[in-house]
């Protein structure tokens, strides 16, 4: 299997990723890997579920000027558990009252330090992805692999 540059061209670019942490050291690592593996050209970070979940509503709801390039649907969030002002969890549960069609093309991938069985048990039933920290380029691809088929992309 190739590796490193070269499996980033083979892989399909998605719309966009929100990045939820409370730590802006862990979003910024995460966004330089992000754009190293040229994911996306579209990343957004937020530092509670507040703030990600309002984005996403407005998005949603078409609540923003369409030519404002800060906003779009993103295919990937990538949300933490522990967070101040408002968690992951109780981000994912004001999330799942999102209108569905909105929400069945984005996939949801919990990334965290916890390995805690009720955290995991959690994220499944929110159909979420369950990662641990730190995000490695072979757990992108993973995801991406898994989730985006590279069969339809035509560039």
């Amino acid at each position: 299997m190739r590796k490193q540059a070269g499996d980033s061209l083979a892989m399909k670019k998605i719309s966009g990723v929100l990045l939820i942490d409370d730590d802006d050291t862990t979003n910024f690592l995460n966004q330089r890997l992000l754009e190293r593996m040229q994911v996306t050209d579209n990343i957004r970070t937020f530092v509670n579920g507040k703030q990600a979940f309002d984005y996403l509503y407005n998005v949603s709801n078409n609540n923003y000027e369409q030519t404002d390039g800060n906003y779009f649907q993103p295919e990937l969030i990538f949300l933490d558990i522990s967070m101040p002002v408002m968690d992951g969890f109780e981000m994912l549960d004001l999330y799942e009252r999102l209108n569905p069609e909105f929400r069945k093309n984005i996939v949801l991938a919990v990334l965290t330090t916890s390995t805690h069985p009720q955290d995991t048990d959690a994220a499944q039933k929110y159909s979420a992805e369950y990662l641990t920290k730190p995000l490695t380029a072979e757990k992108v691809h993973s995801l991406i692999n898994k989730h985006f088929s590279s069969a339809d992309q035509e560039a």
